[in-house]
């Protein structure tokens, strides 16, 4: 934790800017992943002001330092940028849907104060590869974004198990999830049920394997039933809309692409 016995702490680390908001006439209330206390909240003095604005940009890492001058204090936080990701994706539609979704998800289920060292490491390398070309993220980066959100489901305690088939113990051929356990299924596995079970894309079990828009459409199907199950249906909460957005824009690229 940063504060501990009610003693004033300051310390400095990198943090992943995941929501900004403003709080009062100047500034802002600020929420970061970092790798040794998980999600931090904080309030961030001029952060309403036209730099505030720019460093405290959802998809931001940055040196941030806090400061907590004891347990009923509220904490709080200045910082510079280290990596800009949100002003290189402006103009690049997909590319910045995922990163909004990321930086939502994350601020909407990660318990605060909590250490998360291989996500933080994790959701940075996401957001620094849509960041540093996002052309290449438009086209091809879908497959990371999924990859990641499966490894949020994991960090939450709902991960899947795509190692084996649960019906037959075989580690190929596998084809499906059962939406029910999150376990793989083989074709063989699945006989009959096969139309109650959801499509498991090739490239989750083996990522050399060729991969296309219908697969990743079905990837974030796969991973966005048990977000919307597990991580926010058992709080009464739908999708947050940025997800919905990310996926409603993928739907779209896929109709268009089957229609051209």
């Amino acid at each position: 934790m940063l504060n501990k016995g009610g003693t004033s702490l300051e310390r400095e680390a990198p943090a992943l800017v995941v929501f900004a908001g403003p709080q009062g006439e100047t500034g802002a209330r600020v929420h970061m992943l970092t790798e040794d206390d998980g999600l931090v909240r904080a309030l961030a003095y001029g952060g309403a002001s036209r730099a505030g604005r720019a460093l405290w940009q959802p998809g931001n890492v940055v040196k941030a330092r806090f400061v907590q001058r004891n347990d009923s204090a509220p904490r709080r936080v200045s910082g510079e940028v280290l990596y800009g990701c949100a002003a290189r994706i402006l103009s690049m539609p997909l590319a910045l849907a995922m990163m909004q979704s990321a930086c939502v998800l994350a601020d909407a289920t990660l318990p605060e104060g909590e250490p998360c060292p291989s996500f933080f490491g994790a959701t940075v390398k996401l957001l620094s590869f849509i960041g540093y070309d996002p052309d290449v993220a438009e086209q091809t980066g879908l497959p990371n974004y999924i990859e990641w959100e499966l490894a949020l489901l994991n960090v939450l305690g709902f991960g899947l198990d795509l190692s084996a088939c649960a019906v037959t113990g075989q580690t190929h051929g596998l084809a499906y999830v059962s939406p029910r356990t999150g376990r793989a299924v083989s074709e063989e596995g699945a006989g009959e049920w096969k139309d109650r079970l959801l499509p498991l894309p090739a490239f989750l079990c083996d990522p050399t394997q060729a991969s296309g828009w219908k697969d990743w459409l079905n990837g974030l199907r796969l991973s966005g039933y048990f977000l919307a199950r597990d991580a926010f249906g058992q709080r009464h909460l739908p999708l947050p809309a940025a997800r919905q957005r990310l996926l409603a824009r993928v739907e779209k690229l896929v109709a268009e692409q089957n229609s051209a």
